[in-house]
């Protein structure tokens, strides 16, 4: 028997490509892990396997370019358990936050060392592809840039900038503690500046591989923080997710975001991330800096919770976060931007903390004893689709954000699209079939979600990782199969 020209073919699917004109009604074939063509009719009889999409919109598969796996447990559990978590949400390559200090592996030293044990834990514990983003925390992080570029394929880099005096959860007494720095070192601005300047150097070192290095930035201010805290719990009339976000104003985000961009200028380290902004003076900031700066290469990060939630949502201290989840008219002024194409990408910041450790067991109800940070990344397409739809966006330009963009500014170069020669990244969603959004369905740890009780429009129904089927008939199928992708691939 001659052998078949495609090992599957997706027929009767409505294909979502990013930037595309319209929706086209097409199929996919698919051959050895790669999209092979797409046209209408493709002939059947060319392919071992047959599905049949039923007129269901086809995504690519997601780029959820804002995760942490194994902050707040183990990695390896975290890996195999949240990487379910974003199969179900059509996450097909899951970029994660990682850095040397307390939580993650709560070791320090040379990422020579921390970062290979990093990928010998995560080998075989993925159900999605998996890259990481590293924080240089030390002198000798900065030195390791290149090395890390060259050999282990990590491009993008992390600052946390609030970290100068502040911890994951608030105030911090001793910040060598926390981050596990030399004594004699600081983690402030002047670091921040060196690591610009040793991206710069990267860039310069390796010029194939520039445009896809690039520098991420948590941008709020630690002194404006600390003091807001302390005028809001001497105050003592708010509490819950307002008065977290009392306490850390919006424009200690701005204020970040105007010093992290003059710092980028000043050293030339021209590709330039504003992650997970939150409210309109952060995108405020942002836009001021862009114009102030027109060569530095600035793109800017929202989280579907900022999306999805707002201080007066009932979740209470399940939603806290950093920076904090804000007011409605913030999250209006977010929707307008995204609308008016000013957000570069949309991310879920997804990081499983348990609800045994969430909130402060003999004070449940105090927001600044309870820890940072939720999942989400299950509920990534399905809430951009379920809103986005209700304020008139269209399914290209969702598809721009949560897969082509975050592909092409970290690297992921066969990722992020639908067309012949990429990875066969594929998701199935009924946008007209319902949910609400129950924790107990969510294959995440977490044992509970912020978003419980919503109702959301935009189901997905199969998930395919370089053509396998990762996920269909609600539920994850087969092992981990999720591959280290080392950047630029």
């Amino acid at each position: 028997m001659a052998e078949k020209q495609y090992d599957c073919i997706i027929k009767n699917a409505r294909i979502v490509r990013p930037k595309a004109d319209a929706v086209e009604k097409g199929d996919i074939a698919i051959k050895n892990g790669k999209i092979a063509e797409l046209a209408p009719d493709l002939d059947t009889a060319q392919a071992q396997t047959i599905i049949d999409a039923k007129q269901k919109l086809a995504f690519p598969g997601l780029v959820d370019a804002h995760m942490h796996t194994g902050i707040y447990n183990p990695l390896a559990e975290d890996a195999l358990q949240e990487s379910r978590a974003a199969a179900m949400g059509g996450v097909t390559s899951s970029l994660n936050y990682i850095r040397t200090g307390a939580y993650y592996l709560n070791k320090s030293g040379p990422y020579a060392d921390f970062y290979p044990e990093v990928l010998d834990i995560s080998k075989d514990r993925f159900y999605v592809d998996y890259a990481y983003h590293l924080a240089p925390m030390m002198k000798k992080h900065i030195e390791e840039i290149p090395m890390l570029v060259d050999k282990f394929g990590v491009t993008s880099f992390k600052i946390f900038m609030f970290y100068g005096s502040y911890g994951l959860h608030g105030r911090s007494t001793d910040q060598s503690d926390f981050l596990m720095t030399p004594p004699d070192e600081k983690y402030d601005f002047a670091h921040f500046e060196f690591i610009m300047r040793g991206i710069k150097k990267s860039m310069d070192m390796y010029p194939s591989k520039k445009d896809d290095i690039c520098l991420s930035l948590h941008c709020e201010t630690a002194e404006i923080m600390a003091a807001y805290t302390k005028l809001v719990e001497e105050d003592g009339t708010l509490s819950g997710l307002r008065a977290y976000h009392e306490s850390r104003p919006p424009h200690s985000e701005g204020l970040a975001i105007s010093i992290a961009a003059y710092l980028a200028h000043e050293t030339d380290c021209v590709n330039i991330n504003l992650l997970h902004l939150s409210s309109f003076k952060a995108l405020d900031a942002a836009t001021r800096m862009a114009l102030a700066f027109p060569h530095i290469n600035f793109k800017r990060e929202v989280t579907i919770g900022h999306l999805l939630l707002d201080v007066d949502s009932p979740c209470g201290l399940h939603a806290k976060v950093n920076p904090p989840i804000r007011p409605r008219e913030d999250v209006e002024a977010l929707w307008e931007a995204v609308l008016a194409g000013q957000v570069d990408w949309v991310c879920s910041d997804h990081a499983c903390c348990k609800e045994e450790m969430k909130t402060d067991r003999q004070k449940p109800d105090e927001v600044f004893l309870a820890k940072s940070g939720f999942g989400g990344t299950e509920y990534l397409l399905s809430g951009l689709v379920s809103e986005g739809r209700k304020r008139g966006m269209s399914y290209q330009h969702m598809a721009e954000l949560v897969c082509l963009n975050p592909a092409r500014r970290y690297g992921l170069h066969n990722k992020g699209d639908l067309a012949p020669h990429m990875d066969a990244d594929i998701v199935l969603l009924d946008p007209d079939k319902s949910f609400i959004v129950r924790a107990a369905e969510s294959e995440s740890g977490q044992g509970y979600t912020p978003f419980e009780g919503q109702e959301l429009t935009g189901k997905i129904m199969q998930v395919f990782l370089r053509g396998q089927s990762i996920y269909e008939d609600g539920k994850v199928v087969g092992k981990p199969q999720g591959r280290y992708l080392s950047r630029p691939y």
